[in-house]
């Protein structure tokens, strides 16, 4: 069993940056792929970065690439999403979600365990 809380959203202008952060509990979250994924109002929820239990392996959905950087401390049980160059776009209440089977990590239907999510709002 894992249990996700997030934190460090906020309100941010158009152009500053962010860091989310995901604490997770249980002995086993090191092998777990974690990932984030966000929610805007009206839309589903889509995929937005991943990472494998070992830190070497990240994902990202190509409207955050070069922007947004995840990374993980196994030995704190956190994962953290760094958001840069934030745009009005990436509004929305972030997600972290942990997965055990390593695959599929841009599916949301694969991961087993879901925070309770995080505001992000980027004003213009």
């Amino acid at each position: 069993q894992v249990q996700l809380v997030e934190s460090g959203g906020g309100l941010v202008q158009s152009g500053g940056s962010l860091r989310l952060s995901c604490a997770a509990s249980g002995r086993m979250f090191r092998w777990y792929t974690m990932g984030w994924f966000r929610q805007a109002p009206g839309k589903e929820r889509e995929f937005v970065a991943a990472i494998k239990w070992s830190g070497g392996n990240t994902y990202y959905a190509d409207s955050v690439k070069g922007r947004f950087t995840v990374s993980r401390d196994n030995a704190k049980n956190t994962v953290y999403l760094q958001m840069n160059s934030l745009k009005p776009e990436d509004t929305a209440v972030y997600y972290c979600a942990a997965e055990a089977s390593g695959v599929g990590v841009q599916n949301r239907d694969m991961y087993d365990y879901w925070g309770q999510g995080t505001q992000v709002t980027v004003s213009s």
